[in-house]
């Protein structure tokens, strides 16, 4: 007679599958709502019970043996089998309800989501929303993800795709900084000014702006006196007086409203990327991603209200 599966190593497959996906027992804990050490001793008694050493480990970081690796593809077609099921009855029940897990980039989340999600959860008070900001590259369903929020095209054959906005850029400037040291008119003269740049976290690189030169699309790294790896701060610096800079439309449009930014340099005012919507092919009957994805596009209505204050600044500066 076969042995059946007990509770405990049902437990131990999901939190050995969570921390060999996400690299560390911390990692997977914060994925599963529990403490490290549940997991460390979920895992544990996993190895004890098949005899095998699962990881090898270090100080930093979990690496799969050959046959934790074996392990984990098997684990991972059964955690897909038990979502399925969970999410066939979630379709199956017509009004949103449980947790909703979204993630999206910071400045997108602290911009867009964050203001919206009160009045998301007047209409769907059943409906809690675990928002995570930050890592792009994150592997949206073995983190359990339900709607990520990206920017650019991210072709996925696992994931349905929506685009719902456009990210488009531009250069601003506080009016107290162009009242003393003059707006420039062409992106050469910026030389002369004090500049603000972003740096990315991905990459370390600093951002190489773009501009529109007749039908050409042109680039030029300017000399900066201060660099940031996140948009929101960037901002606040122009915002402070600190020089010229690129900022999302979205993070720049409430300083613009407050007259603190202005719109300079329209060469500079340019659609780069989509601002997309994923989610996971097992999630296409959710209630819950349903609500989401369609909350999400009364968001991004077209023209955006963010990218509709910065063209409505430049035209009277203009």
């Amino acid at each position: 007679m076969k042995e059946q599966i007990g509770l405990d190593r049902l437990t131990g497959l999901i939190a050995f599958a969570r921390a060999a996906s996400l690299g560390s027992y911390t990692a997977a804990a914060r994925a599963l709502s529990v403490s490290p050490s549940a997991v460390s001793k979920s895992v544990q008694r996993l190895e004890e019970h098949f005899a095998l050493k699962l990881f090898t480990r270090t100080t930093r970081s979990l690496t799969l043996t050959p046959e934790g690796r074996d392990l984990y593809e098997r684990a991972l077609r059964i955690l897909e089998e038990v979502e399925g099921i969970d999410q066939a009855a979630l379709a199956s029940r017509a009004e949103p309800a449980g947790t909703l897990k979204v993630t999206a980039p910071l400045p997108i989340g602290l911009n867009i989501l964050a203001p919206a999600l009160p009045l998301f959860r007047q209409r769907y008070p059943k409906l809690a929303v675990d928002l995570r900001l930050g890592d792009q590259h994150a592997d949206i369903i073995e983190q359990g993800i339900d709607v990520a929020i990206r920017v650019g095209n991210l072709a996925d054959s696992r994931l349905i795709s929506r685009t719902l906005g456009p990210h488009r850029t531009a250069a601003f400037a506080s009016p107290g900084y162009l009242a003393a040291r003059g707006t420039p008119t062409h992106p050469q003269e910026l030389l002369a000014h004090e500049c603000v740049n972003f740096r990315y976290q991905s990459s370390g690189q600093a951002l190489r702006w773009p501009y529109q030169e007749g039908e050409r699309t042109l680039e030029v790294t300017p000399k900066a006196g201060i660099t940031i790896d996140l948009s929101d701060a960037v901002a606040a610096v122009l915002a402070a007086g600190g020089g010229i800079g690129i900022s999302p439309c979205y993070v720049a449009a409430p300083y613009v409203k407050r007259g603190e930014l202005v719109p300079v340099l329209p060469q500079f005012t340019l659609e780069r990327f989509p601002i997309t919507a994923l989610w996971p092919e097992s999630r296409r009957g959710s209630p819950n991603v349903k609500a989401f994805v369609q909350f999400l596009g009364e968001l991004f209505p077209s023209p955006t209200p963010w990218d509709q204050a910065v063209a409505e600044a430049a035209s009277n500066s203009g």
